[in-house]
């Protein structure tokens, strides 16, 4: 087979180049270059990599309009995303593994902001009214939520991050986060501490209602003093939560013991002790839930939780992509459960 890569050359400088200009270029057909380019498996790795190569050196690009109107699918997936969140590089690692889940299947992620204060129902009409994605992921679900519902009498695809309360089963990626508080209250137990607190997500969230649970029943079952402190959420601003945590802290009844949803409300306790005048790890001990390595860098070191946020994005991209090929909802369904608490 005789590949003539100097008429390749010359078509890309003077027409925007196709399938069937790879397919003269390599000697390929056009079938074969459309599923090297896919990244398909059944392709032997050296024609994929001699396709790519080529479709590099040709200047292509997917033409996405013609790919619509041939298969009726916009091979995009629409991430709606709450970038104000608990963790530190949430973005980062949760989108790092949807397109890990995504890459080779001809698919683009596109990301649209998503504020629990607006219209959530919003921006999904939008996608539905136009056509925009072939199936949607978002996070920060509430127990009822909207978009659920919404998709769900659409029969579009989807996956949320997060459960919901709906009897009817839908595809989610979630954490045990109930058992997460229910190990980080032993934890503190167990060191003797005797007054716990935390600070909560907004409860409309369905998390915040697993991570209470946990947390209430945890600590009335070891017959120790807890308190969820009022006035802030997980997404309040950071000075409105160290004043609550520093008035708590000032209190007669201070608490000796914190659970943290997150990297930032627990940087947040840490600032709050230090400048009341406490010491982390002698005063008071912290317990967080993590996605970086950041504690890794800080002293004292304070127990966490990981939470891997990249195996999550992964785990909802390869959901997506079985539910848009009509897998049933019940068959996709996971729940993470915590590892073991390390650190201090």
């Amino acid at each position: 087979m005789t590949r003539d890569t100097g008429s390749g050359q010359a078509l890309a400088g003077t027409v925007k180049p196709t399938l069937r200009t790879i397919a003269q270029a390599t000697g390929f057909s056009v079938a074969t270059v459309s599923r090297a380019l896919a990244d398909d498996p059944r392709i032997a790795a050296r024609t994929r990599a001699t396709v790519a190569e080529a479709a590099k050196r040709l200047g292509y690009i997917p033409d996405r309009a013609a790919r619509r109107l041939r298969t009726g699918r916009t091979q995009v997936v629409t991430l709606l995303l709450n970038t104000e969140h608990e963790f530190l590089g949430f973005t980062h690692e949760f989108l790092s593994g949807i397109t890990e889940a995504l890459r080779g299947t001809g698919y683009a992620v596109t990301v649209v902001p998503d504020d629990p204060g607006d219209n959530r129902l919003a921006p999904v009409r939008t996608i539905l009214r136009n056509n925009l994605a072939d199936g949607i992921l978002f996070t920060r679900t509430e127990c009822f939520d909207p978009r659920v519902r919404l998709l769900m009498e659409a029969g579009f695809p989807f996956v949320s991050h997060g459960r919901t309360e709906f009897t009817t089963p839908h595809p989610f990626v979630d954490f045990d986060n109930e058992a997460f508080a229910r190990a980080a209250v032993a934890r503190l137990v167990a060191k003797g501490r005797r007054r716990l607190s935390m600070i909560l997500p907004d409860e409309k969230f369905t998390f915040c209602q697993h991570l209470r649970y946990g947390f209430l029943s945890a600590a009335r079952e070891a017959g120790v003093c807890h308190e969820v402190v009022a006035g802030v959420t997980l997404d309040s601003d950071r000075e409105r939560m160290a004043v609550a945590l520093k008035q708590a802290l000032a209190g007669p009844e201070a608490p000796d013991g914190f659970v943290c949803v997150g990297e930032v409300t627990a940087l947040v306790t840490m600032a709050a002790l230090t400048d009341t005048g406490m010491t982390p790890g002698i005063d008071a001990d912290i317990i967080a839930k993590r996605a970086s390595p950041i504690f890794d860098n800080i002293r004292p070191r304070i127990d966490t939780v990981f939470e891997d946020l990249r195996a999550t994005g992964n785990a909802m991209g390869q959901m997506l992509l079985r539910r848009m090929e009509g897998a049933p909802p019940e068959d996709l369904q996971v729940l993470f459960t915590p590892g073991e608490v390390t650190g201090a």
